[in-house]
């Protein structure tokens, strides 16, 4: 039996295909495993980071303690975003060797900006500028609203390499596109090297699927069982079709998994697949063959279904679905920016708890 023929299929995804794999994790054991898995890449949030500080209570309290001690007026917001900074430079650290070993496409780690900077566009480029200079391989998550457009194409072009999040639709994937070709244009027009960068624009795939279910709910359109799982999967595969067609310098990224077609739809493409640890042991330890498939149309069926019966899928599938004055008000964008703030709070609650532990 050959070495290839006992990969599980994440591993001969990585081995045989253009697409990369990611970890959508900075969980550094979960990390070491899906390195062992070809994992060149990984992501932190608000979300991810509180989930694996708690995850290791005992350290990083002794860490906050520590930093408490040297910055004793550091407010509960300071201190979480320390904790997670260091979380990113170490989890950056792991995927050193991939970093060093390519052309800067891959061994990065996504580290994202306050959520609650979304309105204030000058804030966001120099957090995102401080980000970048924690480690040679960081990518930095910037949300796909028409600020963060404005910050993605200036980012770009003071040399960070960005990951477009909270991203949903064709239209904001191609305004994140056109962003980062300014900011690339920009760089090289006054001299400054643009080869070692490697941007990428996100697609949380799962996350429009979510949102349609709650549309289709919310007005009563029944579908055949099964056809709200494809949106993302369409969707993807449409901007991927622009992406080719227009030469765009960034990369696709899959993320927010709710369905094994979030990977096995989307293979063969110079794309980045990113599943949650979890979905990544499920998919590495199933018997899917990852053979290509980014190509491979969404039956005529489910997406003329899908297209006829929800204008929010529509919106999303459309180039011009959806004006960039109007990204912030699509649902799927308005649930996930909640949801990363309220992280934010939730971070500072798990400081306060440590640093305001009741004595008795």
């Amino acid at each position: 039996m050959t070495a290839t023929a006992t990969m599980g299929p994440l591993q001969r995804m990585a081995e045989a295909t253009r697409t990369s794999l990611w970890n959508d994790s900075a969980n550094p054991v979960e990390l070491a495993t899906a390195i062992d898995w070809g994992a060149v890449g990984a992501t932190c949030n608000p979300v991810i980071a509180l989930a694996v500080l708690k995850a290791d209570q005992a350290l990083w309290a002794e860490r906050v303690r520590a930093y408490v001690a040297s910055n004793p007026t550091a407010t509960e917001s300071e201190i979480g975003w320390a904790m997670v900074r260091r979380l990113s430079t170490e989890a950056a650290e792991l995927l050193r060797p991939a970093f060093d070993a390519g052309d800067g496409r891959d061994g990065r780690l996504s580290i994202q900006v306050d959520p609650r900077l979304h309105t204030d566009r000058d804030a966001l480029v120099e957090q995102a500028v401080e980000f970048h200079s924690l480690a040679p391989n960081m990518i930095v998550k910037i949300p796909a609203t028409k600020v963060g457009i404005e910050a993605i194409e200036e980012a770009t072009f003071r040399g960070v390499s960005i990951n477009a999040t909270v991203s949903f639709t064709v239209p904001q994937t191609i305004a994140v596109a056109e962003a980062v070709e300014r900011g690339l244009t920009r760089r090289e027009a006054v001299g400054l090297d643009t080869s070692s960068m490697g941007p990428v624009c996100t697609i949380m795939v799962g996350r429009l699927d979510d949102w349609l279910k709650i549309v289709a709910k919310r007005d009563g359109v029944v579908l055949d069982p099964g056809m709200l799982e494809w949106a993302g999967v369409a969707v993807f595969k449409e901007a991927y079709r622009i992406y080719q067609e227009r030469g765009y310098r960034l990369r696709l990224l899959s993320a927010a998994f709710r369905n094994h077609m979030h990977w096995s739809a989307l293979i063969g493409g110079d794309v980045i697949i990113s599943p949650p640890f979890a979905w990544g042991r499920l998919l590495n330890a199933s018997d899917i063959d990852p053979v290509p498939s980014i190509e491979t149309p969404v039956p005529d069926r489910i997406h003329e279904t899908l297209y006829s019966h929800l204008p929010d899928y529509r919106a999303a599938f459309d180039a011009g679905g959806i004006a960039p004055e109007d990204f912030l008000d699509f649902g799927a964008t308005r649930r996930t920016l909640r949801g990363f703030i309220a992280a934010c709070a939730d971070l500072e609650t798990w400081v306060r708890d440590i640093v305001l532990a009741d004595p008795s």
